[in-house]
Parts: structure tokens; C-alpha cells; sequence
């Protein structure tokens, strides 16, 4: 069944939002998230304080975009108020591994892990911080895909193949996600 669908999203005082055409751009004082989203049959506006997702004779798939783009806009704005942020907790049993974090790479560098010569890394995203503790790293971002996918990066550069994970329990994993502790 086919109908007209129409999302408004009230953007919050303070907040400077731009929309043109497919690509969303919001501003809180220094900090932006801007978003490009690929669909069609949908349209996005801004009128006054608020932006309008559009879909003319709507079907089932559209409906899908439409909340979609309004949930990654409602984050978009919640991350801009509070960076998300994600916790991973280094854990080792039988080789102590050191964890450092190369700013001028953008890369974490993972040492000894399994008693390995070869150092292991993981990619940090661009707008991701990162603070590293003795026996946590914590990952902190206005936008959460790119905290979620760096956090990702980390956990899998740590992935154990071959081996029995009840025996190797070593690695780096994720134990805090936002909105949900794991």
C-alpha cells in the first residue's frame, strides 16, 4: 500500500543545520557532523528549525529510508550535544601485551600480543579520540559509526585464529557501547 510520508525532526536551539539536496550538515558550537545519505524517492528539506524527510507514494522499502535517515540524523544530533563514546578492556593471560597509540600514524600499535615479534595495528578513524589506560582504551566521537568502526578496528586487529579461544583467552574487547553496556 502506497502513501505519503512525511518525518519532521525539530533540530534543538543552538544547533546550525545546513540541507542540500542528499547531504545534512549540523554545527554545535565547535563541533560538526555532516552526512551524506544515498536514496531515492526520498527527499530531504529544512524549514525554519526543523528538517522535513519527504516520500511521495511511499512504499514499504521508501518507509525503510525514511526512518532510517530520521535515526541517523536524531544520532547525528545527540552526538553533538554528548560525544558517544566506547570502552574496550585489554586483557592477557599468558604474554603481558603493551598497547601504545601512534599520533602521527593514527594507528594503535599492539605489542608482544600472544608473544608474538610481530607488532599487530589498528587504524584509528579520523574524529575519533582516544584515551589508553593501563588495562582500557576508551573511544569517544561525535559521530557513532566512526567510534563503532574504530572500535571494530581494535578488536579485530586482536582476533585469535587456530587456537583454541577457552585456552587464549588474550585480547582487546569490547565491554561499554553507548546507550548499552555489554
Amino acid at each position: 500500500m502506497k502513501e505519503d510520508l512525511i518525518e519532521k525532526i525539530e533540530i534543538p536551539e543552538g544547533f546550525e543545520c545546513e540541507v542540500e539536496g542528499n547531504f545534512v550538515k549540523l554545527k554545535f558550537g565547535d563541533k560538526e557532523n555532516k552526512r551524506r545519505f544515498n536514496f531515492y524517492g526520498v527527499e530531504l528539506r529544512k524549514e525554519g528549525n526543523s528538517i522535513i524527510i519527504e516520500a511521495k507514494n511511499a512504499t514499504k522499502k521508501e518507509l525503510q529510508v525514511v526512518y532510517t535517515t530520521r535515526a541517523h540524523i536524531n544520532n547525528m544530533v545527540e552526538g553533538l550535544r554528548k560525544p558517544f563514546e566506547y570502552k574496550l578492556e585489554i586483557a592477557f593471560v599468558h604474554f603481558p601485551m603493551t598497547v601504545e597509540y601512534k599520533q602521527a600514524e593514527n594507528k594503535i600499535l599492539i605489542k608482544n600480543f600472544l608473544g608474538e615479534k610481530k607488532n599487530r595495528e589498528a587504524d584509528i578513524l579520523p574524529g575519533v579520540e582516544i584515551e589508553l589506560g593501563k588495562k582500557e582504551i576508551i573511544l569517544t566521537s561525535c559521530d557513532i559509526e566512526l567510534a563503532g568502526q574504530t572500535a571494530a578496528n581494535i578488536e579485530k586487529a586482536t582476533q585469535i585464529k587456530n587456537k583454541d579461544r577457552r585456552k587464549f583467552q588474550d585480547g582487546i574487547f569490547l565491554t561499554k557501547k553507548p546507550r548499552r553496556v555489554i
